[in-house]
């Protein structure tokens, strides 16, 4: 079997790389990995963990890195990019100034004030990146996990010539858990999604080829029903003012996501990624970041806990990387490419297998009822020809609705990121909708551009 050559840009992420290369190892087939990061020192720790694993399996994967990617992009025949401009310390800065101004997000690399700074950061190292994928290997694919994935692939697509590909595996979790909910067998139920990264209806559920929606609202019914008995209490009103039940009221299965629960209640389709993403999709739903009795990122969906559990794994992977902790092994108790479905997509367009995954995508008419020039974040097939977006003529109007006033802030950040314009930047967040008082906007532009200047050359 022929060697295929693998680049992770940003491997400094050692979660992901770990996780990546254990599905190399996984796969049995042999494989050329380039790793490449700016970081010298979080690039000898992805170096590290990388070679410990593949003599731990005897792997058939040979390694390579370099701090300049120009090193190991030729010859490459799978770019995939997981960079984080500015690191943890950034997404910080990200989602905390934002809070001064009532601002409150559980993620902050999406949408929002947080997303949209971040968007500034990454977009011009992304073009950077795509140039440098186009001339040194013209032929690869290039897939992206870097976040905010919608306006990445739109800036890369709009700015180069390089036809990147967003890859996230929120949906096929979230498919995962529907099954479950139903207590079904995972690999007899399917999905049909269409929507934005970390905000994608799930909207067609089968079991055995027929519709599952009915199942799913029966076993809802009934986690209502004995939550409701069990707690004696009543009904409530959720943020926003729409009524729904509180958390309380929910039985386990469903007190994690209320928020999710009540839009697939209202519109007949559940959403990914499930609420820690979902609600910042909806601001003016949760003002100052109330939630249920509890504050958004706060004490519920803790920033601050996710910022400090990423650090402690870091710093277990260098212990790992240069030998102080034995390896942990259990990395490899999974099944081939349950990390990331890159390795399932790659051989079923080698083989023209015409497997189903979740994409992002230019829509060019996939979803007439979505903007044509938006990046979807679809069911498509790999093929090949490569991935191919599922075409989907009856996506209803009411599902499309709150979906159109997202994707009409992401050509505004896209441009402000490529052109370096403060007015758009601020223009970008009203259209957002996290701040309505354009006064606020500036400030808080001006704040973010502030703490990030050191990677905004562009401004």
């Amino acid at each position: 079997m022929q060697r295929k050559k693998l680049v992770i840009i940003g491997a400094g992420s050692a979660m992901f790389t770990q996780g990546l290369v254990a599905d190399l190892i996984i796969s049995g087939r042999p494989w050329h990995l380039g790793l490449a990061d700016v970081d010298p020192k979080a690039l000898e720790v992805a170096k590290g963990l990388s070679r410990r694993m593949i003599e731990a399996k005897d792997a058939d994967v040979t390694l390579e890195s370099s701090v300049d990617r120009r090193d190991v992009l030729p010859g490459t025949d799978v770019v995939v990019t997981t960079i984080g401009v500015g690191g943890r310390r950034g997404w910080e800065a990200d989602v905390t100034i934002p809070r001064k101004y009532g601002i409150f997000q559980p993620v902050g690399d999406t949408a929002m004030a947080g997303g949209i700074s971040r968007a500034m950061r990454l977009i011009p190292a992304m073009v950077d990146i795509a140039n440098d994928v186009v001339r040194l290997c013209p032929e690869a694919h290039f897939f992206n996990y870097a976040n905010p994935m919608s306006v990445i692939c739109w800036a890369v697509r709009q700015a180069t010539p390089a036809k990147i590909v967003g890859l996230c595996i929120g949906v096929y979790h979230v498919q995962e858990e529907l099954a479950d909910f139903i207590g079904k067998p995972r690999n007899e139920v399917t999905a049909q999604a269409v929507g934005l990264n970390h905000f994608t209806w799930v909207y067609d559920l089968r079991w055995k080829g027929q519709d599952a929606w009915g199942l799913v609202r029966e076993r809802l019914a009934r986690e209502k029903t004995h939550g409701l008995r069990e707690a004696g209490v009543s009904e409530s009103v959720a943020p926003g003012g729409d009524s729904t039940r509180a958390p309380a009221d929910w039985a386990p299965d469903v007190s994690t996501n209320p928020f999710s629960w009540s839009l697939f209640e209202t519109y007949g389709a559940y959403p990914a990624v499930n609420d820690r993403h979902v609600t910042e999709f909806f601001p003016e739903r949760f003002p100052e970041g109330r939630y249920y009795g509890k504050q958004l990122g706060v004490n519920a969906y803790s920033f601050e806990r996710t910022i400090a559990s990423g650090d402690r794994i870091y710093q277990e992977m260098r212990a790992q990387a240069t030998g102080e902790k034995p390896l942990d092994v259990a990395v490899f108790d999974r099944a081939a490419g349950e990390h990331s479905q890159l390795l399932e997509i790659l051989i079923s367009i080698e083989e023209d297998g015409r497997r189903f995954a979740t994409a992002n995508l230019p829509n060019r008419g996939a979803v007439p009822a979505l903007p044509a020039e938006a990046i979807l974040e679809t069911t498509c097939a790999a093929t090949g020809r490569g991935l191919q977006p599922l075409h989907v003529a009856d996506f209803p109007a009411s599902l499309a609705a709150p979906m159109i006033r997202k994707i009409a802030a992401h050509p505004l950040t896209v441009e402000a990121a490529l052109t370096g314009s403060r007015k758009l930047f601020v223009e970008a967040l009203l259209a957002d909708g996290c701040v309505s008082d354009p006064a606020v906007a500036g400030k808080l532009a001006d704040e973010l551009l502030a703490a990030h200047k050191a990677y905004l050359p562009q401004f």
